[in-house]
């Protein structure tokens, strides 16, 4: 290392000496690591001219001298000492320190091989007033260089910086006193890893005892850790600063909002012991490695924090009691998380930590006989009770500089994403073969239309008369003469003939299938015939095409909303061809949109046909490469067969899309959890929580509902389902703390599964991962959406008498709905009946009333209670519309006698579903009922050619037609 000193602005220097014209002798003293390097030469600088010390020195970095690690944490000092004049009979020459300045060597550990800048001298004395008044900032210019850098490019790359810094320890206990006087020291101190076969003990020995009454400011500055070598006010490391940070972004023990409220008091109010000191250590790729996989071996590393006596104590304190605590060390333990660490692109881990349950335990040397004493063991309870009462905590922070596991970027994961599901358009639609060849025939005879049209409006535009009465037929005759005599002497006929030559030969081969020639005249002829009518068929097809408006294309009936709701619809009845109908026509419709594709995917997960399910997640990818449920169902199926690490790719580029989606972070950590990667499975549900939290400050509370007591299996379900709509009523309990557990994070979870449970059952698998973290949700055990969830994933298992107990536990207006789903199944239909009615009661709707209001009214039909089924019907047909709303409500009305109504309500079930057998027989009923023969027959035809399945249904047709006499095609 090489130092060039130069001094700038030596007139704010003359100041301290109060003699403004008088120069005066100075030199600098360079120091590091508390070995001075050497002096410059004693200069005596004029007034107004700043001194150029022109100072050199150097020393070696090694691993036996200074090594990597001083140069982190340790800065060289500069010193501006002055040489005081000698008095009568003094023999020692007598010195003033004017200033220092702090240069820092981290630039160096990043690469760099020069320094050049100009350093502020700080701490001249008796001059800091004077120096403000006048605006003066002397400073010290200084260069530092090295050879060559001090680490290779491979050595930075695997290097890290580690930044420890301790702040402040809060709620210290009450027998800190600071009338005991500065006698005690307090440490705090870790032992991290540097290489891989040398650890370091961090120590933070200048922690300043203090009153409460306020709080520390925010931002200060950081304090170096060599801060007894260095004056008072070039303590603090240039450009470091301890922010303010809120405290549901730390990662420490106390993140609660009860939690808040009692550091809010003790940072203001109680006292503390303050170090603000950072401490870097530089870690090579050993020591990286090393701390890692300690890390993972032990998570919970510990940070020690003692008060000591400082020599000489005993003679300060007063009294017996004081010398004895004066006397005795005390000594703490925190433990750090440092997990977060291992988390994918994490650098930062900053915290109030705790203590354990022994907090502060005195120690000494003969421990059990100084307890045993009489005059110490009454008291040594009381003290040990007292720090544990003392609630203290340290704020730490541990920062890197790079982490220490890298986190895929943005673009590397799209390009990853990209190589296994490659983005390609959907290819346009374009005609060939025999559709082609037409088109191109249709195409040129526009084409010579044209160029015939411009050639009469030449020959003819002239004599045209705007409101004129139409040509009669001889003047007509007379211009298509002139017109065809200029054609053909300009020869525009024979290349026109050319034109359309090509085209026909095309419609020949492609259309007519002939590529031979023809060995008979009379098939030749009949050939001839047949292409010319068609030839001139088509040719009309293209000129009305030209002269006509363009054909404007039907709206179609159903949109694709409607289209989705009929296929759950029908899933719920498990007619699949019907519902795979529904989703092809979804896609005819648009098949650019990947939503679609989506739906098709999750039908074919219900088939258990995963290959095309996956092709269909895929498709909707290649569509549109941040579909984010998309890729969430990759993923899924990526684990089902074994590709784990596509699965993580497909997982992180969806936390990566949105990364305030809460269900593709729990996902992501089910999926870890699965892997039985702890720790990256705690990031993901931290992840979670933290945006759960968000969204539930952020969202207006829910409004409560009503509960009706006395309508649970039991009094305690009635309990819980009190205290779950009171926490969704209000998301903040009384001691302000949000309810955000592992259930919310189910929730969530099942919030995206469960509105497709119809369509696969592998949901089941990832559910019970989802529902076994909540049974270690320290809440005091499962909670009423943990039982209704479970109900769920029972339910589609066919495990009844599983579900049965499960909602037995939770009742809200789902799990009703849920409870009568059951008892429908198990064909107790008056039990559902009743479930349904009383969800239907409920002041908030169920998540899924169609399904509700589809089988509750089955049910009264089957009872006969068509009233009530005709009034179940028509709030179904208000909410949600379809075939079968329509058709329940036909069905109530033809049994009512209500024939009128009845036809109307099935005609539009006809509308939305024309291929369904049972609403054409119903409407063959009443065209019998109303004498309409023809009207009844069809009806009667299609519901036969439609395989219609009710042979009850069919009987009742068949009598009404023989007492009727009509209304079967078949009757003589």
């Amino acid at each position: 290392f090489f130092f060039y000193n130069y001094d700038k602005n030596c007139d704010n220097i003359t100041l301290q000496r109060g003699i403004k014209n008088e120069p005066f002798l100075n030199f600098v003293r360079v120091e590091f690591n508390g070995i001075v390097l050497g002096d410059s030469h004693k200069l005596e600088v004029p007034v107004d001219e700043c001194m150029n010390y022109n100072f050199t020195c150097s020393f070696e970095c090694s691993d036996v001298g200074y090594t990597l690690d001083d140069l982190a944490h340790k800065p060289i000092i500069l010193t501006v000492i002055e040489v005081l004049p000698k008095e009568k009979k003094q023999k020692e020459e007598k010195t003033s320190v004017l200033g220092q300045a702090i240069v820092d060597l981290l630039p160096l550990l990043r690469g760099k091989t020069y320094i050049f800048t100009d350093f502020l001298l700080t701490s001249i004395r008796n001059l800091s007033q004077r120096l403000c008044q006048f605006c003066i900032k002397p400073t010290l210019e200084v260069t530092v260089s090295v050879p060559e850098p001090l680490l290779s490019d491979s050595q930075l790359s695997e290097s890290n910086l580690l930044a420890v810094t301790v702040e402040t320890a809060y709620s210290v206990p009450d027998v800190w006193n600071l009338a005991l006087g500065p006698s005690c020291s307090y440490v705090a101190a870790l032992q991290v890893p540097l290489t891989a076969e040398k650890e370091q003990i961090l120590l933070f020995s200048n922690g300043v005892l203090k009153m409460g009454g306020e709080r520390e400011p925010v931002p200060r500055p950081k304090k170096w850790p060599i801060s007894p070598l260095l004056a008072p006010d070039a303590q603090f490391i240039p450009g470091n600063c301890i922010e303010g940070e809120l405290t549901d972004l730390e990662d420490g023990d106390l993140t609660s909002i009860e939690d808040q409220e009692f550091r809010a008091e003790a940072e203001c109010n109680r006292k503390r012991v303050s170090w603000d000191t950072e401490r870097r250590c530089f870690v090579d790729a050993g020591g990286a490695a090393c701390l890692t996989r300690r890390i993972a071996e032990c998570r919970l590393w510990p940070v020690e924090v003692m008060r000591s006596p400082q020599a000489g104590a005993a003679k300060v304190a007063v009294g017996k009691q004081a010398e004895d605590e004066i006397q005795l060390p005390f000594h703490g333990v925190a433990y750090v998380d440092l997990a977060p660490l291992l988390y994918p692109g994490a650098k930062c881990v900053r915290g109030a930590y705790k203590g354990t349950i022994l907090v502060f335990i005195r120690y000494y040397s003969d421990f059990t006989a100084y307890v045993n004493q009489t005059s110490v063991k009454s008291n040594f309870c009381h003290i040990c009770q007292m720090y544990a009462d003392s609630r203290s905590y340290i704020v730490i922070e541990i920062a890197l500089e790079k982490p220490l596991v890298p986190k895929r970027p943005p673009e590397e994961l799209a390009k990853r994403v990209m190589e296994l599901i490659p983005p390609r358009p959907p290819l346009p639609q374009r005609p060939a073969g025999a559709e082609r060849a037409v088109q191109d025939y249709q195409a040129q005879i526009a084409s010579v239309g044209a160029q015939v049209l411009e050639q009469y409006q030449q020959m003819f535009g002239d004599l045209f008369v705007p409101g004129a009465k139409p040509l009669d037929s001889a003047t007509e005759e007379q211009r298509k003469r002139q017109l065809l005599g200029e054609l053909n002497y300009s020869g525009k006929y024979f290349a026109f003939k050319e034109q359309i030559k090509y085209s026909v030969v095309r419609i020949v081969r492609e259309k007519m299938l002939r590529t031979e020639a023809f060995t008979d005249a009379e098939q030749l002829q009949v050939f001839l015939s047949q292409l010319y009518v068609f030839l001139v068929d088509e040719m009309h097809a293209a000129l009305n095409k030209v002269a006509d408006a363009p054909e404007v294309q039907p709206e179609p009936l159903l949109d694709c909303s409607q289209l989705r709701h009929f296929a759950k619809e029908a899933l719920l009845n498990e007619e699949y061809q019907l519902a795979a109908q529904y989703y092809q026509e979804q896609l005819a419709r648009d098949r650019s949109n990947p939503s679609h594709w989506f739906d098709y995917g999750v039908f074919y997960m219900l088939t258990a046909d995963y290959l095309k399910a996956e092709e269909c997640f895929q498709l909707a990818v290649f569509i549109k490469q941040v579909n984010v449920p998309s890729l969430l169902m990759c993923g899924i199926l990526s684990e089902m067969s074994g590709r784990y690490e596509d699965a993580e790719t497909f997982f992180e580029r969806a936390t990566c899309i949105e990364p305030s989606c809460v269900v593709a972070w729990t996902l992501f950590g089910l999926f870890y959890l699965a892997q039985e990667n702890l720790i990256r499975a705690e990031m993901a549900f931290g992840e979670a929580t933290k945006q759960l939290r968000t969204a539930v400050v952020c969202s207006p509370g829910c409004r409560q509902e009503t509960v009706y007591d006395n309508q649970t299996p039991t009094e305690g379900g009635r309990q819980e389902e009190v205290k779950f709509r009171q926490s969704l009523a209000n998301p903040v309990d009384k001691h302000g703390e949000l309810l955000i557990s592992h259930t919310k994070l189910v929730s969530h979870a099942f919030a995206f599964f469960f509105p497709h449970r119809y369509y696969f059952l592998y949901v089941c698998k990832m559910a019970q991962r989802a529902l076994a973290q909540q049974l270690l949700c320290p809440d005091g055990g499962p909670s009423s959406s943990y039982h209704l969830a479970l109900a769920h994933v029972k339910l589609l298992q066919g495990q009844y008498s599983s579900a049965k107990a499960s909602l037995q536990e939770s009742l809200n207006d789902n799990a009703w709905a849920l409870y009568g789903h059951l008892k429908y199944l198990t064909k107790d239909y008056n039990q559902a009946q009743k479930c349904y009615e009383r969800t239907l009661d409920f002041v908030t709707d169920a998540s899924d009333t169609h399904t509700v209001y589809l089988r509750l009214g089955s049910i009264y039909l089957q009872s006969r209670e068509y009233e009530k089924a005709k009034t179940t019907y028509l709030r179904a047909c208000r909410s949600t519309p379809s075939c079968l709303t329509w058709l329940g409500l036909g069905i109530a009305c033809y049994r009512l006698g209500e024939l009128t109504e009845a036809e109307d309500a099935l005609s539009e079930a006809n509308t939305l579903n024309n291929r369904n057998p049972k609403v054409w027989g119903y409407l063959a009923l009443v065209c019998l009922q109303t004498g309409r023969k023809l009207e009844a027959e069809q009806s009667y035809k299609y519901a036969l050619k439609f395989s219609f399945p009710d042979e009850p249904l069919l009987q009742e047709i068949r009598e009404l037609q023989d007492r009727v006499g009509f209304g079967n095609p078949s009757f003589p």
